[in-house]
């Protein structure tokens, strides 16, 4: 059994044992969600990975593209989850292009102590509609 077991893995176990989400059951729904791909197809959470299959995870609005280097029994210390996947360097370059993104963003809007005065909030209200 234990030689099946190293071969392939659920999606949402890999998930959860490479510690993408913090439980199973998270890693499930965003499979269910449509947030995780394998090999270019929308994955179901049932769905078993091999080595050398290409996953494209969407957590927290942020990119992840990674080749699956091998399969974890279980889920162990994040230092040995890093060595079961390789990200792409293109996918690491993206996802830092949107966090600068986002903070410069963050750092355009008026600050307040506190919560946000009535000149804020109308501040962001305006701001939140013209994006939309």
């Amino acid at each position: 059994m234990s030689a099946a077991r190293t071969d392939c893995l659920r999606i949402d176990q890999w998930l959860f044992f490479v510690r993408f989400f913090k439980t199973r059951g998270l890693a499930t729904a965003a499979v269910k969600a449509g947030h995780v791909r394998v090999n270019g197809a929308r994955a179901k959470p049932g769905l078993k990975v091999v080595i050398g299959d290409t996953i494209e995870i969407t957590r927290d609005r942020l990119p992840y593209v990674v080749t699956v280097q091998s399969i974890p029994e279980r889920r162990g210390p994040a230092r040995d989850a890093r060595g079961c996947y390789a990200e792409s360097s293109e996918s690491e370059q993206r996802r830092r292009r949107i966090i600068d993104g986002l903070k410069s963003d963050r750092l355009q809007m008026p600050m307040t102590r506190g919560r946000p005065d009535k000149r804020t909030r109308r501040a962001l209200r305006g701001r939140n509609r013209g994006a939309g």
